[in-house]
């Protein structure tokens, strides 16, 4: 089968399956001759993080929701999205769940893949101190140069490394919203992820940052000088966050599967929205040091805003990979055709 006619193939498949659940199709999965299929994927390798915007992996395992899948699932965690990265470079799983940043690495680096669905939007709240939450409500932008004339020094964020989306998203913000130069008006440190991020908060170490639920949450409750100045929603909706990539071998060649697993992937979303606390059980569950009744706090927040249609989020992950490509995490400025497959997810 030529590639062009793999394609007439697969779009077909996608056209007509409609609405229909495929488990409940006599013969359909692993039926290879509709998909162009050689590869009898026989279990599905998923790679996740114990983050918020991977709501979905919790809900999924803990409601069983991957038993109604036609093969296993096998999940691995991972700290972070590098570490993801890395370990995709040897083409170890077939879908992986984390950032979109690190997601466009890896299509970047040629491992064959494609976002097929996103996890959330506007995952983002620029938190910084009270004393200089009061100097930008006087001062807005100006609030930076007044808080260095102040103290004779630079205000420190200390977010997730440089190119993940909390960084690139307070970059842009700095950058696009304010006017203002990420490099000279103000210090951006790479701390790791977000248990280190919440230490530096709860420490005092750092005037503030970008970060995603539920560490806003979590400084509140512990009552920390901290409160949220603005919000991705407010100035990029439809701010793309983590997203479900998928290795081209299930989504071209095992379509079938790849469509059972956003159908599971949806229903999850739609759990997370209508029975948040629920959903937030499932996350104490893979989130380290989380208390259920934190999780549950977290829910209410604008910032847990979980969604499973790619297209929610495609405007501004082509701003993402613009952002990414300047910043040198990748060698290209990937193309919304380069980095979407939203067939899959539109066949549903």
């Amino acid at each position: 089968m030529t590639g062009d006619d793999a394609g007439v193939s697969r779009r077909a498949y996608l056209k007509g399956i409609g609405g229909t659940t495929l488990l409940g199709s006599t013969g359909l999965a692993g039926c290879s001759g509709v998909t162009g299929s050689s590869s009898g994927l026989d279990e599905l390798r998923v790679a996740y993080m114990p983050i918020y915007p991977d709501m979905q992996y919790f809900v999924m395992e803990e409601e069983g929701y991957f038993d109604e899948l036609s093969v296993p699932v096998t999940g691995e965690q991972f700290p972070d999205g590098p570490s993801i990265v890395q370990a995709s470079a040897k083409g170890n799983f077939d879908v992986m769940m984390f950032g979109v940043v690190p997601a466009m690495i890896i299509m970047d680096k040629g491992i064959p893949s494609k976002i097929t669905a996103a996890n959330i939007e506007n995952a983002m709240k620029v938190l910084a101190s009270d004393e200089f939450a009061a100097l930008w409500d006087e001062h807005g932008k100006d609030a930076f140069a007044k808080f260095e004339e102040q103290h004779g020094r630079k205000f420190t964020f200390g977010t997730f490394p440089p190119g993940s989306v909390p960084d690139i998203l307070l970059r842009y913000w700095i950058d696009q919203e304010l006017g203002l130069d990420p490099e000279k008006d103000v210090n951006i440190t790479g701390l790791g992820g977000a248990s280190a991020v919440q230490q530096a908060l709860l420490a005092g170490e750092v005037d503030g940052t970008s970060i995603m639920e539920p560490v806003p949450t979590i400084v509140e409750q512990e009552d920390a000088p901290f409160q949220s100045i603005a919000w991705a929603g407010d100035f990029m909706p439809g701010q793309p966050a983590a997203v479900t990539l998928m290795h081209d071998r299930l989504r071209e060649d095992n379509t079938e599967i790849a469509v059972e697993f956003l159908r599971q992937h949806r229903k999850a979303t739609d759990l997370a929205v209508n029975e948040p606390e629920t959903a937030a059980g499932h996350a104490a569950s893979f989130i380290d040091s989380l208390e259920e009744s934190t999780a549950q706090a977290a829910m209410d927040s604008r910032a847990s805003a979980f969604v499973s249609d790619p297209h929610a989020i495609e405007e501004h992950a082509v701003t993402f990979s613009e952002y990414a490509n300047r910043l040198g995490k990748t060698d290209q400025n990937l193309s919304k055709s380069a980095m979407f497959d939203f067939e899959v997810y539109d066949s549903l």
